[in-house]
């Protein structure tokens, strides 16, 4: 499991900060992040998907996701992924 935590925190910390800050993940860095590291859990060719899946997790409504934000898209995949989710 510790493998896999390190390799979130990269991603992230890859894909955060090209649009601005490097602590968050802007709407297009989000978009970049999902689309490639997330191919088959996030639906990102419907028009609209992404933009409400990041304000669903924007909990700030500031337009960028923190590190905590984003993690809580990780939680809700990993559990739909295990039959957690409800």
């Amino acid at each position: 499991m510790e493998a896999a935590i390190l390799t979130l925190v990269r991603q992230f910390k890859e894909y955060a900060g090209h649009d601005g800050s490097a602590s968050t993940l802007s709407r297009d860095e989000f978009h970049q992040l999902v689309a490639s590291q997330l191919p088959n859990f996030v639906k990102t060719g419907e028009p609209g998907a992404v933009d409400h899946l990041m304000s669903s997790l924007d909990q700030n409504a500031d337009g960028e996701l923190t590190f905590c934000e984003f993690w809580q898209l990780i939680g809700k995949l990993a559990g739909k992924q295990g039959g957690y989710a409800a």
